[in-house]
C-alpha cells in the first residue's frame, strides 16, 4: 500500500475535450483548482497540480472531419490554445498532459493488458445506446425520454463487438467506499446521486473497447479494437506520475491523489468506474473525489449549441483577469450551480474590487504620501482599535485554511474581505484626517497608517492563491515580494519604518454597469450573438450575493432585534437618500436614519411595524444621531423593502 506524505498534495482537473472554442465554463474548474494548488504550495505543502487535453474517441474524429483538418493538426491547434488560455489566467500547473503523448498510450495498454491477463475485461457484443457528445454508454432504462441523462442529446442504437471490464464485480466495493468514507466523494448530494442512480440498482459491466472507432489507443491484445475513451482519460491521472514507466518516483510520492475536481456530469466516471478500475489492478483510491455544479448562464449551461458562452480572452481584455478569477471563486456557491451574468460579474468587481480593496489602498497610500511625504511612520503603543484590527488579521491563517480544507473557496475569500472590511471600517473609526489636524495627535497618526499598511501586507499576502497581477501592484507600494510562506505574515511589526511608500494607481476603476451592459448588448448584437444585457435581467434573480461566513450561537444571540413601530418620518435637508425615524421600540423612542427615500414616502411608513436592531452603536449620519438600525431586504432587482412582522405586534416585541 502506498502512502502519502501529509506534505505533499496531489490535484487534478479532468482533461478537457478539444471543441474548437473554450469558454468561462470551462475555466471555471481550472481555476478553482488551482487557487487551491497556490494556496497548499503557500501553506507548506509540495504541490503536484495536472490538468491537460482528453484526445481520443469518435467526437474528435467528428469535429477534426467538420473542420476540414488532419485529427494530429486540430488537436495541437487546440492544445496549444488551451495553454494560452491558461497562461492568461495565471493557472500555473504543474504539468499538462495530452492523452496522445506516447508515455500515456503506453500505461493505457499496459493497464488493459494486465486486466485483460487478470481476467477483468472479456471480449463480448454491446448492444445498446451511444451518447457521442458525452462519449457514455447507455442502456434503455437509463435514458431520460429516450435521450442521454447527463446532456438530453438523441443517442445512437449501437451494437458492435467490444471488450467489456467486469464492473459488476465491484459493486459492494464500490458502496462499502462511499458508505464508510464520507469524505470520499461530495458534496453529500452526489453519494445519493451515485448510490440510489447507479450502485444500488446493480452496476453492469463496461463496454471498455471501440470496433468502429479508429481514433483511439489500440488494444495490445487485439489491434482491431481502441480503448474506450473514457479508459484512456482516466488512466492520465497515473500515466501522468509515470505509473508503469521506467520512472514511477512521481508515482511513489504523490499517489494516491489528494483531489479529483469535476463538473457534476462525469462524476459517475470518478467516483465509480474510477475506483473499480483502481482496485482491479491493485492501486490505491484517490482520497477525495468532488462533482462542483455548472457555472450557467442565466438558468442554462454555457454551451455553443446555445449560443450562450461568454469569451474568457475577451472578459479578460476588457474587464482584467483578477476581476474574471475573483468573479468565480468569489461568486459561485461551491458545491452548487451557479448563474454568470454580466450584471453580477460587474457589479461585484465595483463593490469588492474597487470599492472595498482598491479604495483601502489608495486611501492609504496617498495618506502616508500626503501627513508622512511617503515615508511609512513608526507604530506606537496600540489602542483598543489597533489590538481589534491585529486580532482580526491573526485570526485570518486558521479561518480560511478551515475554508479551504472543506473547499470553500468563496468562504476563504470571504475571510480576506472581513479584514478588507475592518480596515476600512478602522479608517472610518480613527479619523486620519482629523488626527493630521493637531501636531499632538502626529504619533498616533502615524501609528494608525502603520497598521493599515500591514493590514494591506497581510491581505497581499493572502490573496496570492487567488488572484494573479492585484496582490504584486500591493507588494509594490510597500517594496516588497510576495513570500512563498503563509509562516508569520500575520504578525504586525514586519513593514519596516521609514520604507518608501508609492501612491497607489487604481487597483480598478468604477464602471457605470448600465453603460457597461449597454455596450456589451451593441457588441453581441452586431456579432449576431444571444442578447446578454437582457438574459442579465431575467436571470438576474439568480445574482444573489453568497452566504457569509458561519457565526456560532453566542455571536448571534449578541443582537437585540425588537418590534419598532414608527411615530415620525421625514427626510432629511441635503441629502436625497436618508430618511429620518421616530421609533417606539417600547421601552423608549429612537431616533433612526435609514437610507430608503428612494423607495419609500415617509408619510405612508408612520404607524408601520419594522424590525430594529436596538444595540447598533449610534452613529452620525448627516449630522443626525442615529441609535439602531431598521432590517431592509434587497432582491435581485435592487429593490429595499422594510422587513415587518406579518401581523400586528405590540411595539418592543423581541424579534428571536
Amino acid at each position: 500500500m502506498l502512502k502519502s506524505d501529509p506534505k505533499r498534495f496531489y490535484i487534478t482537473t479532468p482533461i478537457y475535450f478539444p471543441s474548437g472554442k473554450w469558454h468561462i465554463g470551462t475555466c471555471y474548474t481550472t481555476i478553482v483548482c488551482d487557487a487551491i494548488a497556490r494556496f497548499k504550495k503557500m501553506d507548506g505543502f509540495e504541490v503536484f497540480y495536472l490538468t491537460g487535453t482528453d484526445e481520443h474517441g469518435q467526437k474528435i474524429e467528428k469535429v477534426a472531419k467538420d473542420k476540414n483538418l488532419k485529427i494530429m493538426d486540430f488537436l495541437d491547434e487546440q492544445a496549444s490554445s488551451l495553454k494560452k488560455l491558461w497562461e492568461l489566467l495565471g493557472v500555473g500547473y504543474d504539468k499538462f498532459i495530452r492523452t496522445t503523448d506516447d508515455y500515456h498510450v503506453k500505461a493505457v495498454q499496459r493497464i488493459f493488458s494486465k486486466l485483460y491477463e487478470k481476467g477483468d475485461i472479456y471480449k463480448a457484443k454491446y448492444e445498446g445506446h451511444y451518447c457521442t457528445p458525452c462519449e457514455s454508454f447507455w442502456a434503455s432504462s437509463q435514458l431520460i425520454d429516450g435521450k442521454c441523462p447527463d446532456c438530453g442529446r438523441t443517442t445512437e442504437l449501437a451494437e458492435e463487438e467490444s471488450y467489456f471490464f467486469r464492473l459488476s464485480k465491484y459493486t459492494n466495493q464500490i458502496i462499502d467506499l462511499i458508505e464508510s468514507n464520507p469524505s470520499f466523494l461530495n458534496p453529500k448530494s452526489r453519494q445519493n446521486e451515485m448510490l440510489n442512480n447507479f450502485l444500488r440498482p446493480g452496476l453492469q459491466d463496461l463496454c471498455v473497447s471501440r470496433s468502429t472507432c479508429k481514433w483511439g489507443i489500440k488494444l495490445p491484445f487485439d489491434e482491431k479494437h481502441v480503448a474506450y475513451v473514457w479508459i484512456d482519460a482516466l488512466v492520465n491521472y497515473i500515466s501522468a506520475l509515470g505509473y508503469g514507466s521506467d520512472d514511477d518516483s512521481l508515482f511513489k510520492k504523490f499517489w494516491p491523489a489528494d483531489l479529483h475536481m469535476m463538473g457534476k456530469e462525469i462524476v459517475r466516471f470518478h467516483s465509480i468506474i474510477w475506483p473499480a478500475l483502481l482496485m482491479a489492478l491493485d492501486i490505491p483510491i484517490p482520497k477525495r473525489v468532488y462533482g462542483h455544479g455548472w457555472l450557467l448562464f442565466g438558468e442554462d449551461k454555457m454551451s455553443k449549441s446555445k449560443n450562450n458562452i461568454i469569451d474568457p480572452i475577451e472578459l479578460c481584455s476588457r474587464y482584467t483577469v483578477d476581476a474574471v478569477r475573483y468573479y468565480l471563486l468569489r461568486e459561485v456557491p461551491f458545491g452548487n450551480d451557479g448563474a454568470y451574468t454580466n450584471r453580477a460579474f460587474l457589479l461585484r468587481r465595483n463593490a469588492d474590487l474597487c470599492n472595498g480593496l482598491g479604495n483601502l489602498l489608495s486611501r492609504t497610500t496617498a495618506m502616508i504620501d500626503k501627513y508622512f511625504s511617503g515615508v511609512l511612520p513608526s507604530p506606537l503603543v496600540d489602542s483598543e482599535l489597533d489590538l481589534g484590527l491585529k486580532e482580526t488579521a491573526n485570526n485570518m491563517l486558521k479561518h480560511i485554511r478551515c475554508h479551504m480544507d472543506a473547499l470553500s473557496v468563496p468562504d476563504a475569500l470571504g475571510e480576506i474581505w472581513t479584514l478588507i472590511d475592518a480596515s476600512n471600517k478602522y479608517i472610518d473609526e480613527t479619523k486620519p484626517w482629523v488626527l493630521a489636524k493637531n501636531n499632538s495627535d502626529m504619533p498616533r497618526l502615524g501609528t494608525v497608517l502603520y497598521n493599515l499598511a500591514e493590514s494591506l501586507r497581510i491581505i497581499a499576502t493572502f490573496l496570492s492563491p487567488f488572484l494573479i497581477d492585484t496582490p504584486n501592484k500591493i507588494f509594490d507600494c510597500f517594496s516588497l515580494e510576495c513570500p512563498k510562506l503563509f509562516d508569520g505574515v500575520t504578525a504586525f511589526g514586519l513593514l519596516k519604518p521609514g520604507t518608501v511608500v508609492k501612491i497607489s494607481d487604481k487597483l480598478f476603476d468604477r464602471l457605470d454597469v448600465e453603460k457597461e451592459l449597454s455596450t456589451i448588448d451593441a457588441q453581441n448584437a452586431s456579432l449576431g450573438c444571444h442578447d446578454i444585457a437582457k438574459t442579465d435581467v431575467s436571470a438576474n434573480e439568480n445574482a444573489f450575493p453568497i452566504i457569509k461566513s458561519q457565526i456560532d450561537h453566542n455571536d448571534f444571540s449578541k443582537l437585540d432585534l425588537r418590534v419598532g413601530i414608527i411615530k415620525t418620518a421625514e427626510h432629511v435637508k441635503k441629502s436625497e437618500k436618508l430618511l429620518k425615524f421616530t421609533v417606539d421600540i417600547g421601552i423608549e423612542e429612537r431616533t433612526i436614519v435609514s437610507g430608503i427615500a428612494k423607495y419609500y414616502d415617509p408619510s405612508a411608513l408612520i404607524g408601520k411595524s419594522v424590525t430594529v436592531v436596538c444595540n447598533l452603536a449610534p452613529v452620525k449620519l448627516c449630522g443626525i444621531l442615529s441609535n439602531g438600525m431598521l432590517l431592509c431586504a434587497e432582491d435581485s432587482s435592487g429593490d429595499v423593502v422594510l422587513i415587518s412582522p406579518h401581523k400586528d405586534l405590540q411595539a418592543g416585541s423581541v424579534v428571536s
